[in-house]
């Protein structure tokens, strides 16, 4: 895919195609199962490479932040601004009513009244109506000793319970160390943690704070943070796809 359609309309319906074309069954259980569940190759190395070197142009984002300076850990990101590039604002539009329906039936069986729509328009309308507004999707830079810290990305109240991050870096070629680390926090019980490997291209759908987990006397809710572990050599890029709007 050419540079130009990382902002062109053409990128929508590719989005829409490559995500149509994973099994969302076998996805919906791997991420009830364990919260979170890994789409091989969504994006092309090409792409990978295109979308990374988006970092300096600071025309595409709305802010910067430096990790260390809030404790988040350390290392740097960008929010993109609206529009978002195509490409990453088509694969928002894709993934979500799957999501969604994902997320639906978190709810149901956690005892949660919130129910989302089916397309991610009518979600965002919700977002804003709330007085979150500006765009959360954002391109993350690390370099050697950088690490980001558990965590969730909740920006307001009204936030939706699946996220997406995409590696654009090699493991091994571009970097070496930051894996993708997701902890689950269990009632009376030790907390759990699942390292999610990913190479260059793979995106990981997984739970933004809480999922539901089948117990002896029905559904019980667990608590989700996420982080990346110590980047040794290289630099690593990902991308955060987040379908709430932030205050």
């Amino acid at each position: 895919m050419p540079l130009h359609s990382i902002g062109s309309k053409a990128a929508v319906p590719s989005a829409e195609a490559r995500v149509a074309g994973y099994d969302w069954q076998a996805l919906a259980e791997e991420m009830s199962g364990y919260g979170c569940a890994v789409m091989e190759k969504l994006l092309t190395p090409q792409e990978c490479r295109e979308i990374a070197g988006l970092y300096p142009d600071e025309s595409r984002f709305r802010s910067h932040v430096h990790m260390a300076r809030h404790g988040f850990g350390k290392g740097e990101y960008r929010y993109f601004r609206y529009p978002l590039p195509d490409l990453i604002g088509g694969l928002r539009t894709a993934l979500y009513p799957r999501l969604a329906a994902v997320a639906n039936d978190w709810n149901e069986r956690m005892g949660i009244a919130q129910r989302y729509p089916g397309e991610h328009a009518a979600f965002l309308k919700q977002c804003h109506e709330q007085g979150q507004t500006r765009p959360t999707p954002l391109l993350l830079q690390y370099g050697p000793g950088d690490f980001n810290c558990l965590h969730q990305d909740l920006y307001g109240d009204l936030a939706f319970p699946l996220q997406v991050a995409i590696l654009l870096s090699e493991p091994d070629k571009d970097f070496t160390g930051g894996e993708f680390v997701l902890t689950e926090q269990r009632p009376r019980m030790q907390s759990r943690a699942e390292v999610v490997p990913l190479r260059q291209g793979d995106a990981v759908a997984f739970a933004v704070h809480n999922r539901p987990v089948q117990g002896s006397k029905g559904s019980y809710r667990v608590n989700l943070r996420h982080g990346v572990s110590r980047i040794r050599s290289g630099i690593r890029h990902t991308v955060g796809i987040i379908f709430h709007d932030a205050k």
